[in-house]
């Protein structure tokens, strides 16, 4: 339906004319929500106005020069008021359906790809946000955070694949981005191009035209437990961080969830141990998880209840420097971290006939495949030893 808009005068005070738009049929107000037929602009006139809305040229003579100015200003402001509402109520009968389509198009297209990844990374949770937010950042330094809808390509894409595998990682400025990071962050990428398609932001299916970054199979460095023997054996100037990392490798819980742990999440049943009554923190996952009593002979003795287990425990590269130092005491040439305690209590419990099932639960993965990373080591190891013994034919 097109609304017709008219511009008329009403006589005001002091000889003027007060300018307003007139609506047929009437427009919901603004402000109320009322039906309305009238605008009026705040502009006036000292003369009139002809059928039409345009100045009347035989009373505007008549104006002295300073009147005649002044109409003709807000005449013009009022000109344009005019057109500007008028298109604006009628614009959907002003296209045609294949217009106003072209129109939505390249509307979607001028959104900004930047703000709707960031979106996207808020409604993750947990270590997932983490990984989106990441990504997140590189995508910004690598478009100096403007990237159009209208601007994604292959091409680009092919470039920002070329960039994660080349650039600096934002951790530390003297090495390169992993690899495998480098293809977790571009599949988040890829992620966000599915969505938008399916969104209907993205004309085109980008996500099936690009190719991802394949990971690569890393080397999970763990420990044997004649390793683990010495290291028992072996003093650490920081004992807190020993007993920690000893625990670690008892239970196969994380550094962060070790730093946050609380005695009040300690209990123990009659007949059954001790258990672990936890939020993992990377996954946000509750656990109820047993524990053994030699890695409850690593705590201290038991405090409060909302006070931690391992209370002034610290993970830099200052406390880093006592575990390298314990690990070369203890006679151990293996590169190894805080998290590689973790893969050792798996590894280990691999080793020793664990279920693979059951070794993903203590572990808290929430996919099958996270874990069957260390059944690989088992065999591969297995195969090693198989290989050991050789007959001289």
């Amino acid at each position: 339906m097109v609304i017709k808009v008219k511009l008329r005068q009403k006589a005001i005070s002091g000889n003027r004319q007060s300018l307003y738009l007139d609506f047929y049929p009437p427009i919901p107000h603004p402000e109320t929500g009322e039906l309305t037929r009238r605008k009026f602009l705040g502009l006036y006139i000292f003369g009139r106005l002809n059928k039409e809305g345009m100045l009347d040229k035989q009373v505007n003579k008549k104006l002295s020069p300073l009147d005649q100015v002044h109409d003709f200003n807000n005449h013009n402001s009022a000109y344009k008021i005019w057109r500007d509402i008028e298109n604006q109520l009628n614009k959907p009968e002003i296209y045609s359906d294949y217009e106003k389509e072209r129109l939505r198009k390249k509307e979607l297209g001028e959104q900004c790809f930047i703000e709707y990844f960031r979106k996207l990374a808020n409604k993750r949770k947990a270590s997932n946000h983490d990984n989106w937010v990441s990504a997140l950042n590189y995508i910004e330094a690598f478009t100096n955070g403007k990237l159009k809808f209208a601007d994604l390509n292959e091409k680009f894409f092919e470039d920002f694949k070329e960039y994660l595998l080349t650039t600096k990682s934002k951790r530390s400025d003297k090495t390169t981005l992993s690899h495998n990071s480098a293809a977790s962050y571009f599949n988040k990428v890829k992620a966000a191009l599915k969505q938008a398609y399916k969104d209907g932001i993205l004309q085109t299916d980008l996500n099936s035209k690009i190719s991802p970054i394949k990971s690569v199979e890393t080397r999970r460095e763990y420990l044997t437990i004649e390793e683990l023997n010495k290291l028992l054996k072996t003093p650490c100037n920081n004992d807190l961080l020993k007993r920690a990392a000893l625990f670690s490798a008892l239970t196969g819980l994380r550094f962060s969830d070790i730093q946050k742990m609380v005695w009040g999440e300690l209990e123990y049943i009659e007949g059954q141990g001790y258990f672990l009554n936890f939020s993992q923190k990377k996954t946000k996952g509750i656990e109820y998880y047993p524990i053994s009593e030699q890695a409850v002979s690593l705590l201290n003795e038991k405090g409060e209840p909302t006070a931690k287990v391992f209370e002034g425990l610290k993970y830099s590269a200052y406390h880093n420097k006592h575990l390298f130092q314990w690990i070369g005491a203890a006679g151990i040439t293996k590169d190894i971290t805080f998290h590689c305690f973790r893969h050792t209590f798996a590894t280990l419990q691999m080793f020793n006939g664990t279920d693979i099932y059951v070794v993903s639960k203590m572990l808290g993965h929430k996919d099958l495949k996270t874990t069957q990373i260390y059944a690989k080591i088992v065999d591969d190891t297995k195969r090693k030893a198989a290989d050991k013994i050789q007959l001289d034919f």
